[in-house]
């Protein structure tokens, strides 16, 4: 498909979307959220695609929202309710999908953007980075899955801190705070993203679909309902190619070759 507000590019199993408005700071407006819905049913029905990447063009990640599309529209509701459809639909899937999804923080992650960082599996950010809610600021309140993703990182209190009062937080601040993975000098940013998105592409993709979807699980779990899961999960793991593959390897001491099968 070609897209006009993402550039979407597979390589190696690994697939990079990176939001491509930097004249407008990469801000989501309904076309960019249909695209991110269609890119991430791409990554999740493609098997050739094994783990994802997500990162912006220009000097912000994103803005969140476009607020001079808001102001444009003929009703602001409908407006948003169409785009959250879009936008939720695709961290939906990349959250489900087996691919890993990488957010390279390439700048300034607000309001919308910041929530779209927040589903990421595993965050790298460059030391340049700010990470801010922005939406009370405006009188919204928030989408994009940050009051579920953002609570379960970093606990209520901190959430409602930062979704009330609007702080900003750096990068190491938020490495800090447990909000991201890891943080890397700007120039790194792209190489040492790409780095670990192709080690997730060749590694054991439907483990990693077990391990992102009992996560997902766990809070909402009681104790023996996810020790049941992870009974399942783990027997059904052991019928794949690749336990064979790993267990084989692991017993003649070389490395893997997985298949994601």
């Amino acid at each position: 498909m070609d897209y006009s507000t993402l550039l979407f590019d597979v390589s190696h199993g690994l697939a990079t979307i990176t939001l491509n408005r930097p004249d407008d700071a990469n801000a989501l407006n309904l076309t960019m959220s249909r695209e991110l819905m269609t890119a991430a049913i791409d990554c999740d029905e493609n098997p050739e695609i094994r783990a994802v990447m997500i990162t912006g063009t220009g000097k912000m990640f994103s803005a969140g929202g476009d607020i001079k599309a808001f102001m444009a529209a003929e009703s602001m509701p409908h407006l948003l309710k169409e785009m959250t459809l879009y936008l939720h639909g695709a961290i939906s899937r990349f959250s489900r999908m087996n691919a890993p999804l990488i957010v390279a923080v390439n700048g300034t992650a607000a309001g919308g953007g910041f929530s779209l960082a927040m589903a990421g599996d595993l965050i790298i950010s460059a030391e340049s980075a700010r990470f801010v809610s922005a939406y009370t600021r405006s009188a919204l309140s928030p989408d994009g899955s940050s009051t579920y993703f953002l609570p379960r990182a970093i606990g209520l209190r901190r959430a409602a801190e930062l979704m009330l009062t609007n702080r900003v937080l750096s990068a190491q601040e938020a490495l800090d705070w447990q909000l991201i993975t890891r943080v890397v000098p700007d120039e790194d940013l792209h190489a040492e993203a790409t780095t670990l998105g192709h080690e997730l592409a060749s590694g054991p993709t439907l483990a990693y679909g077990r391990v992102k979807r009992m996560l997902l699980d766990t809070f909402g779990e009681s104790l023996e309902a996810q020790m049941e899961t992870e009974a399942r999960n783990i027997a059904d793991m052991a019928r794949s190619g690749d336990t064979a593959e790993g267990i084989a390897a692991f017993v003649e001491k070389r490395p893997p070759n997985y298949s994601g099968s």
